[in-house]
């Protein structure tokens, strides 16, 4: 499988930015409809800054969309983005899941050289009379 580096660079910031709590609390709300980042804020035990700081982190990953109303920056939930996560979460539940039957395999194969000896196998046998 090719992959692009900018697909890595995609995933890398999505992984990143939901590696952390206050930041996937902050998705699951914004999911369930906008809140302005002051109405996050007063949700956090933090700075308003600090939430700032990680609604920024999750709009760079496009996990969040914020938007000017007026006077506000509304934040909402970003659901594609979501839809991405899942999508690579499979590609990579699927390469690990072939592994693991791979590895299956060669366990289950007694004689994974079917019947021929094997030179480790021959080194270490006694020589006979």
């Amino acid at each position: 499988m090719v992959v692009r580096q900018e697909s890595i660079d995609r995933a890398d910031r999505l992984f990143q930015a939901l590696g952390d709590v206050t930041r996937r609390e902050i998705v699951a709300l914004t999911l369930t409809g906008d809140h302005s980042v002051s109405e996050l804020a007063r949700r956090f035990p933090m700075s308003f800054a600090a939430v700032q700081k990680h609604v920024a982190v999750l709009e760079r990953a496009g996990l969040v969309i914020k938007e000017r109303q007026g006077r506000e920056q509304r934040v909402r939930g970003n659901a594609d983005a979501l839809s991405e996560v899942h999508r690579l979460l499979d590609q990579l539940a699927a390469v690990w899941q072939g592994r693991i039957d791979r590895i299956g395999e060669i366990l289950a194969d007694p004689d994974p050289e079917d019947g021929k000896e094997q030179a480790h196998d021959r080194d270490r046998r006694p020589e006979e009379p």
